[in-house]
């Protein structure tokens, strides 16, 4: 959300997969984003709000009661946050998370995963509580002004914003007003776990790297060589070495003809001994492309500057029906 007189802007909840989107639009829109928000500790998606603060300069904000060490910015309930013109009011409403907050700016409320469009945030995670979120949603936002436009963190049915007045009319959630109905239905919901929950709160409470992040980090410093390249020197006494990455058994079942073993946990220990020639070219692979990319990756950090990874893995290339040596 942005003010249009100051072109001043905050983030709400990003993803990590969405960050060129969301400065594409800033900059489409004449926006500088000033702020990023996180309305709680996510543990059904992977926080854009550290990458995004260090690389535009601006600060993380969250609740106080947030644990993650990255914050910038601690709010508490009744406190503001100015962006330009706007005023973006915090109410804490615990329930979903301990941490969590909803913004109230001019005729909307961002609710976070505290209230979602005919839904509520589950309280079967960590910190997580169905009383909590009761007080928070019958004796909190919903005795706001039912006009407001409400914007949750996630709506996976299309539809962009509903209002208070309709969530109380039609959410079935909120029909159950009688507090201990309320909390017997929250506790027996039976809901399916997030996928990567562990990685997702993980990440999102430490501020470390996701898995793709570090993939794609790999990725974006190596060239790849294409299947049919590397066939092309199969049989070739020239100077490509090619390093097979995985363990001793996948690669005794079967490898690339004339491929070494150096598995990718004992490469940093063993590759004076086995790579004694930082000039030689070498080409890594495993059975999926992913843990040689990191391997090629950290040859050429280390020295071997002309190490490459191979687009694909063992899995393709016997697919591709190209020879396979045990």
């Amino acid at each position: 959300m942005g003010c249009a007189d100051t072109c001043a802007a905050a983030l709400i909840d990003p993803q990590i997969g969405q960050v060129d989107r969301y400065l594409g639009l800033a900059a489409r829109d004449g926006l500088r984003i000033r702020y990023v928000i996180d309305t709680h500790t996510h543990a059904d998606h992977f926080s854009a709000t550290r990458e995004l603060a260090r690389s535009l300069g601006v600060p993380v904000v969250m609740h106080r009661a947030s644990p993650a060490p990255f914050v910038d910015m601690r709010v508490d309930d009744g406190e503001m946050v100015v962006v330009g013109r706007l005023r973006i009011g915090v109410l804490h409403t615990p329930g979903h998370t301990c941490d969590s907050m909803c913004l109230v700016v001019e005729d909307r409320v961002f609710t976070g995963d505290t209230l979602l469009i005919r839904a509520t945030g589950r309280t079967d995670l960590p910190t997580g509580n169905p009383e909590a979120l009761y007080e928070s949603l019958f004796h909190g936002i919903l005795r706001l002004d039912p006009q407001l436009k409400v914007f949750p963190a996630h709506e996976y049915q299309g539809r962009g914003h509903s209002t208070l007045g309709q969530e109380l009319a039609e959410n079935p959630r909120l029909q159950r007003r009688d507090r201990d109905s309320f909390v017997d239905m929250m506790r027996n919901l039976n809901l399916t776990m997030p996928t990567h929950i562990t990685e997702a709160l993980r990440t999102n409470m430490s501020g470390g790297k996701i898995i793709a992040q570090l993939l794609a980090e790999a990725a974006a410093h190596i060239p790849f060589m294409s299947l049919q390249e590397l066939k092309s020197h199969i049989g070739l006494q020239d100077e490509l070495i090619v390093l097979d990455v995985r363990e001793r058994e996948a690669y005794e079942t079967g490898h690339i003809p004339g491929a070494r073993l150096l598995p990718r946990g004992q490469l940093e220990l063993r590759v004076n001994e086995e790579l004694p020639d930082p000039t030689r070219r070498i080409i890594t692979y495993c059975e999926f492309g992913r843990i040689s990319t990191l391997a090629a990756a950290t040859l050429r950090e280390i020295g071997f500057q002309r190490a490459v990874a191979l687009d694909g893995g063992m899995k393709a290339w016997r697919e591709a029906g190209f020879p396979v040596a045990t």
